[in-house]
């Protein structure tokens, strides 16, 4: 997982997070947490992109030299970006069996295979503890 800094500016309803190293990533909502989730979605939309087209992610730019250029309104936040290898690795799990029957129920109801949904809980997990 790559860090990059986005900043927070807003007020009110209208949100908006930049990410100034991934050129065009912009995030918004009607509340800072809000455009921040929208902000880390798009970064992982933006950096799937770039890699599919063969290009590796920018470097992070340090904190320091962000920090320069956040006005006294804005904030700066993290953009975690979670990329998966491509390469899927079977994974042996033991759970519950309720547990797995409400995931099997969770899964099916949106339309994914059992590990799709575990994997995806799974990334929502790591970037919400970012």
């Amino acid at each position: 997982m790559t860090q990059y800094f986005g900043i927070l500016d807003g007020a009110g309803d209208v949100w908006g997070v930049r990410v100034p190293d991934l050129p065009g990533c912009y995030g918004g909502g009607p509340s800072a947490g809000e455009a921040l989730s929208d902000a880390i979605s798009a970064a992982r939309e933006w950096a799937e992109h770039q890699a599919s087209k063969g290009y590796p992610l920018p470097p992070v730019t340090p904190l320091e030299e962000i920090a320069r250029s956040v006005e006294p309104h804005e904030a700066i936040v993290s953009v975690p970006v979670l990329l998966d290898s491509g390469r899927s690795v079977r994974a042996n799990l033991s759970l519950d069996a309720a547990l797995l029957e409400d995931i099997d129920r969770a899964a099916k109801a949106r339309g994914l295979t059992r590990s799709a949904f575990i994997a995806s809980a799974a990334r929502d997990k790591i970037l919400a503890s970012s």
